[in-house]
């Protein structure tokens, strides 16, 4: 029996994919007050620790924390605002040797580990913002975005190199792809254990934030943004409201915390408000640019509409009775009735404007993704990126899907946690490539219309208007937008990519970073080529 398989259909949400490597090598440089205050017992000395049946060995050399083990060795950070959490840091060459790079895992408790990989801008690293991009799934590796979408380098050749890749967000932005939560990519656990809701990973984002913030000052004054696609629809806005929460502490809070500048929170193809977005897919499938349907008064469409109601009530009742009671049958009964004529279309779920064979083209409809699971489960791939290499690479991990849909995780009112921060001065960008039916942008346009915050009336009224690209001049989609006063890229703005699907940066590589550097550099999408006196050379 022929298997069908997408990551909504046991779970909740769609999603996808970043991340290559070379031998481990010690990052030197100075070390600042707050590792020092953990290391003065130590220096000089040697430890060994017991980690399972890996024997770690931990020491001290020139004012700087260093632990071997799988035979990898790695600087140590620690922070004594969080002493259940280090961060262990090699220095690869991979994927693009022409910018600095680090990666490495946070590590929780000393049995969770969260795998990361950086790359400084290709241009200005010292005045570039801090861009964190994150995969869905749940359960997807956001080394699948860095090495399918919009990172440094592109897999190539079935998975045995990968190609430079003109189009990456580091043309401007420092960059992290982070492996979250634990068990998810390069990242495990060695007890057992798992996150299963978004608060929670959120939190362990944040410590992430903080150690690597701390190791590297140089970066904690710049704006920080975080970027997130499909179930990173629901990641980005707890992560961003567990970082907005505890900026506010800070003023009263023990010394060394770093306040993050938490810039804005960027949101393509996402899955954040479902009571919205689910009742948007009939229209959808059936009146949408490329409908499934022939006749929208048809049976089909009318009989998919006619369950909106019903999944409207069971999402109502998990936001105003939170709890697995509630929120997990909204799940089950949303995803099964309202998803299943995308599962049964024959088509690519993440691109209407293409066939799915899922014996060649892999479960998820994309070749890419095999390929890069053969590329990080190569041995000098690993070393280079100091990951365990026992660790194996998957690009999703249904485990930890399956995990967030028995917890109702998708149903909760996600758009409540944007309030506050928006109203505050945190700027929103949602965009959808309008060839996507997983997270389709009609339900990303009403969910972000109708979001309660200070720019609703604004944005209520906003003009759909034209986008044209600064290096091609070609017309990549249209944009509505508020706040700005005029001059900027808006407080709340939605931005519909035309001729792409879920993965937008994938399908419209030039335009995708055209949109993110205006993002960044707050200057509208709306904005004459003529009146661009600002040059953008990575565009």
């Amino acid at each position: 029996m022929k298997k069908v398989f997408s990551l909504i259909s046991l779970a909740l949400i769609p999603a996808i994919f970043a991340a290559p490597a070379e031998e481990a090598q010690v990052i030197l440089g100075e070390t600042d007050p707050i590792q020092r205050s953990g290391l003065h017992h130590l220096q000089g000395v040697e430890g060994i620790i017991n980690k399972g049946n890996e024997i770690a060995h931990q020491w001290v050399e020139d004012g700087k924390q260093f632990i071997k083990q799988h035979g990898l060795t790695y600087e140590m950070v620690v922070h004594p605002q969080f002493s259940d959490y280090k961060l262990r840091i090699t220095e690869p060459k991979l994927c693009d040797p022409s910018v600095k790079q680090y990666s490495g895992y946070l590590d929780i408790s000393d049995d969770k580990h969260l795998f990361f990989w950086f790359f400084e801008s290709r241009s200005s690293p010292e005045d570039a913002p801090l861009l964190m991009w994150l995969n869905g799934g749940p359960g997807c590796s956001s080394s699948t975005g860095l090495l399918f979408e919009l990172g440094p380098c592109s897999i190539s050749d079935e998975g045995a190199n990968t190609t430079h890749n003109p189009h990456s967000w580091n043309a401007h932005a420092n960059m992290i792809f982070l492996d979250q939560p634990i068990n998810v990519g390069y990242s495990y656990s060695e007890d057992g254990s798992t996150v299963d809701t978004s608060p929670v990973a959120g939190k362990d984002v944040y410590a992430f934030m903080e150690l690597f913030l701390s190791r590297f000052p140089e970066y904690s004054t710049q704006p920080f943004h975080i970027a997130a696609e499909s179930y990173g629809g629901t990641y980005a806005p707890n992560i961003a409201n567990v970082i907005y929460t505890e900026n506010q502490k800070i003023p009263v809070a023990s010394p060394g915390l770093v306040k993050i500048n938490l810039a804005s929170v960027i949101l393509g193809n996402g899955m954040t408000d479902n009571y919205v977005q689910m009742a948007s897919i009939p229209d959808y499938l059936c009146e949408g640019p490329y409908p499934i349907y022939d006749d929208p008064e048809g049976v089909e469409c009318t009989a998919l509409r006619s369950k909106v109601p019903t999944c409207q009530r069971m999402i109502k009742a998990c936001h105003n009775f939170d709890s697995r009671f509630t929120c997990v049958p909204a799940a089950l009964y949303c995803t099964s009735q309202l998803y299943a004529p995308i599962q049964q279309s024959g088509l690519n779920p993440y691109d209407a404007r293409i066939q799915c064979d899922r014996e060649k083209d892999g479960p998820l409809c994309y070749r890419q993704m095999g390929w890069i699971e053969s590329y990080l489960n190569e041995p000098e791939v690993k070393a280079a990126l100091g990951v365990n290499p026992q660790l194996n690479f998957e690009s999703c991990n249904m485990a930890i899907n399956q995990a967030f849909m028995l917890k109702g995780d998708s149903m909760h009112n996600t758009p409540l946690l944007l309030k506050e921060m928006i109203n505050d001065g945190v700027r929103l960008l949602v965009y959808a490539g309008n060839a996507d039916m997983m997270c389709n942008y009609m339900g990303n346009e009403r969910w972000v219309e109708q979001l309660d915050t200070v720019f609703l009336d604004e944005f209520s009224t906003a003009p759909t208007e034209q986008w044209v690209t600064m290096r091609a001049g070609k017309m990549a989609g249209t944009v509505r937008s508020a706040g700005g006063g005029g001059s900027g890229a808006g407080n709340v703005t939605f931005v519909t990519v035309h001729e792409a699907g879920h993965m937008v940066p994938y399908d419209q590589p030039e335009a995708a970073l055209d949109m993110i550097t205006r993002w960044i550099m707050d200057i509208p999408l709306t904005l004459d080529i003529a009146d661009l006196a600002m040059p953008f050379g990575g565009i």
